[in-house]
């Protein structure tokens, strides 16, 4: 038997093979629940390693795979304690240069599959008397970097139906909260860097704008799920927490 602080849990993990994702698995797994990582392929080792949890091929776009998924969690375990949303892509476009399809697939993968995963989750978190929703917002759901109008977007959605649901469900014992990273060091933030510019340049220059002068790590992400998923959080719902070194809380500084 698992032993730990979520002993005998079962957690789901969407985007569970991705770098945030993959953490957040590691997190949960070694705290003792059996963890789903939820993802389109098996692919995502790290250093010839294979991933945490068992892999639950999951598009969270498509209802019917998120049915399947589910069913399978109740067919094994009769119950589903934690879920985690962090299935997410980024596009770094304005509106003006952001395509129909763009949009579309953006607000598929961040905002509607939020919504379906939780949708069809519901039933067995009701069963749980430990039941917790954990989305992945962001920092850009407060303010908005430039060329990422449709992420911003995304995230704002987030973090509201994370609210709305908090309100509905939580008279049937469901917590519901988001964490909202800002630069944490995965492959979309390297991506976000200009073109033609060091890498590791760029990643001192983001260091430097933050008061702490450093950037966030997967795994201050996956500490901060553990926690909202555990028995110290009973009485947090409903909220946003802001994970970005303090960022957010300073006005951008003149440079001279």
């Amino acid at each position: 038997m698992a032993k730990g602080p979520l002993a005998d849990r079962v957690a789901l993990v969407t985007g569970g093979r991705g770098g945030a994702g993959r953490a957040v698995c590691e997190r949960l797994a070694a705290e003792g629940a059996y963890v789903y990582a939820a993802d389109l392929t098996n692919d995502g080792s790290i250093g010839g390693e294979p991933g945490a949890g068992e892999f639950l091929r999951f598009d969270v776009t498509a209802e019917d795979e998120v049915r399947n998924g589910i069913a399978t969690i109740e067919a094994r375990h009769g119950r589903l304690d934690i879920v985690v949303n962090a299935a997410g892509i980024e596009i770094e476009k304005t509106v003006s240069d952001t395509t129909l399809d763009e949009w579309n697939q953006i607000f598929a993968i961040n905002v509607t599959g939020t919504f379906l995963t939780s949708k069809h989750a519901l039933e067995l978190l009701r069963r749980s008397p430990c039941a917790s929703i954990i989305n992945f917002g962001s920092y850009d759901g407060y303010i908005a970097d430039p060329k990422l109008a449709a992420y911003c977007a995304t995230k704002g959605a987030v973090h509201m139906i994370t609210k709305a649901m908090a309100v509905d469900h939580g008279p049937e014992g469901i917590r519901v909260n988001a964490i909202c990273p800002g630069y944490i060091d995965t492959p979309m933030l390297e991506q976000f860097y200009p073109d033609g510019v060091d890498p590791n340049e760029a990643r001192k220059e983001a260091e430097a704008v933050h008061p702490l002068r450093t950037i966030g790590t997967p795994v201050d992400m996956a500490n901060l799920v553990f926690w909202l998923a555990s028995d110290e959080a009973r009485y947090a719902t409903g909220q946003l927490w802001v994970l970005d070194g303090g960022l957010s809380a300073q006005v951008q500084q003149m440079r001279f």
